[in-house]
Order: C-alpha cells, then structure tokens, then sequence
C-alpha cells in the first residue's frame, strides 16, 4: 500500500492509496527563472519561428489582429529574420550553438542553486517565454522533482505588461492545463531593491576604474516602449525613471552628467522618449568626445546590448565626431548580479523555507 509523502520521498502521512496508485512526490520548493528567450539558430527558418512567437504575442503588440496579422505574415516575417540573423550572428556563442541570454540565464540558475543549495528543499530551474526552454516544460519538470510550491522569477527589474506580465501568463497558461496545481508566487518589480541598485552601483564602479578616459557623459538606457502602453497604465517608464534616479544618487554623478534614455523602438508609434540613438547623436555633434552606456533594465546581456548598444550606437557616435565610447556590461551572472537575485528570491521565499 502506497502512501503520500510528506516532504520528496522521505516521510509520509497516514493517507492509504490504492497499491496501483504512483508515488507521489511533494514537499519541495521550485525557484524558476524567467527570461525572454533567443532563437535556436541564427538562419532564416529559426529566426522566422521565434519572430512570429515573439510578435504574436497580444502582450508586445496592442494591436487589433485584423490589422496586425497581415503587417506580421507578409511583410515583417518576411523580411526580418534574415536582418535580425545577420545581428544575432555578430554575438552568437558559438561554443554552445546559442545566444548569450540563454547562455547567462543558464549560469545564473546554476550559480543561484548553490547559493540555495544548504537547504534541499529548493529547486533551481530557468526557462524561456519564446522558444526553448519552454516555461511549461520546466514547470512540469520542477512539479515532477515534488515541486507543490514554485517561485516564478521574471528577470525584468522594472515591471512592464510586455514582460514581466507575459513571462507570468506563460506559467499560468501551463498550469491551466494541470489537475492538481502546485501553489505559485510571483517576484514583484525589483527596479527599487537596495541590493539591485547596489549591485548595479559596484558593478559600475568596477567598470568605469578600468577605462582609460572619464566619460563626460553618463548614459542610462532602457528598452522602450510606445508611449500608448505607458498611456494605459503601464508602470514601465516610472520605474525606469527611479531606478535611474537611485542609481546616480548612489554613485555620487551629477546631475548634468547623467541623462535617462529608451531604446530598441519598433514601427512608426512614438516610444518612450527621450531616444538612445537621437541622443547618442545629438551628443556627439554638440562637441561631447567621452560617453558611456549601462543598461540596468536588462538582467543579462542580449541583442538589444551587445549589438545594438555596443555595436550600432557605438558607430553612430563615433561617425558624428565622438571618440571614446564604452558599454558597461549588465549584471548578467557577475557575484554583483548574482548578489541581487539572490536578495530578491530570498525575500519571496520567505515563509516557504
């Protein structure tokens, strides 16, 4: 006669089941990273597919699906992934066949779970909203290990509908499909967290005494969005905005020596302003020789920072008249950047473990 176990396998409560019935595994807690994905290669077909995951989402594009799906199927999907394959090329870690967002989110749940490891209680898994690893495949996996409690982490500081939000339907959407449901808890925004903006602030101190020149020009760039979402009542902009704030304020920067952008804007709708390349330029025609970039909204390095911030914008300020250009790399899973995902997990596990 088979019992149900109280904690993993290890001790069982005096419930008789069926001698048919299977073991059950219970009593563990699941941490499960979340970020936003890359594609599995960098061609045309597997851009294509992570393209249209990605673009279909309701979350990333407002858009009515009448007028949306032909733009998307006909024009966008057509056109862009050989584009955004040659991109993806120029970072692509071709030691592991992937992008390096997938490469650090690994790392960090590695590095994560044996910060956690003296208690055996806890799980540590990672998993993407587009592509692979799926979000249902690892929440399914950490429910198998006798995960009945699962932390969902979205890797986004600042909480935005078209991130954090979608991360979060993603699990929900699985465990919908699930007769018995483990219980689950979300991380909130993180984007005020004392030991983030600290470790931000180390992070960028390193960075910055290893220049051979002092930026006359601090910029804080984060991914942007239209400016009909934050309209709606996305938080995004003003969290953004705080981090930025509490960021210089902790570092000791001026004022008048730091500015507050967005990037990555998409289609012909006004984004959160002011512009990162706009103002990468203006800054360069108006004499500004000296500048560096820190993306604090992006927990590990991608696309968006390794090619477009360092790459693209790199050029743009370099060819209107500037001369030295850095981008200081994102937390990713430095000890500074493990310190603050560590701080956040902590705390939402807090009465679980």
């Amino acid at each position: 006669m088979n019992e149900i176990p109280k904690q993993g396998r290890f001790e069982s409560e005096a419930v008789a089941l069926p001698d048919a019935h299977p073991p059950v595994a219970l009593g563990r807690v699941g941490v499960l990273l979340l970020n936003l994905g890359t594609p599995d290669g960098t061609s045309y077909w597997p851009m294509r597919r992570y393209l249209k995951e990605f673009l279909s989402d309701d979350r990333v594009i407002e858009e009515p699906k009448w007028k949306w799906w032909p733009i998307l199927n006909l024009i966008i999907l057509t056109t862009r992934p050989s584009r955004k394959g040659r991109d993806y090329a120029t970072i692509w870690n071709n030691e592991k066949n992937e992008g390096p967002l997938k490469t650090i989110t690994r790392s960090q749940a590695e590095q994560l779970a044996k910060r956690l490891g003296n208690d055996p209680r806890i799980v540590v898994d990672w998993a993407m909203r587009y592509a692979s690893p799926t979000t249902e495949s690892r929440i399914l996996a950490l429910k198998e290990q006798g995960c009945d409690r699962i932390l969902l982490v979205p890797l986004y500081p600042q909480y935005a509908a078209a991130t954090t939000a979608t991360a979060c339907d993603q699990a929900f959407r699985a465990l919908m499909k699930m007769r018995w449901q483990p219980a689950v808890r979300t991380t909130p925004s993180y984007h005020d967290h004392p030991a983030y903006i600290d470790a931000l602030a180390r992070s960028m101190r390193a960075q910055l005494a290893k220049l051979d020149f002092e930026p006359e020009k601090i910029i804080a760039t984060f991914h942007g969005m239209p400016q009909k979402y934050f309209a709606a009542g996305d938080p995004y902009h003003c969290f953004c905005q705080k981090t930025s704030r509490l960021l210089r304020e902790t570092l000791g920067i001026a004022d008048d020596r730091w500015l507050t952008t967005f990037q990555s804007r998409f289609g012909n709708d006004p984004w959160l302003q002011p512009y990162t390349d706009k103002t990468i330029e203006g800054l360069a025609k108006s004499g500004i020789k000296k500048i560096a970039l820190v993306a604090p909204g992006f927990s590990a390095d991608c696309l968006e920072t390794l090619e477009e911030l360092n790459g693209e914008n790199r050029h743009i300020f370099e060819s209107n008249g500037g001369e030295k250009f850095a981008y200081l790399l994102a937390l990713n899973d430095s000890p500074e950047g493990m310190d603050a995902i560590e701080a956040v997990v902590r705390r939402e596990l807090s009465g679980w473990v």
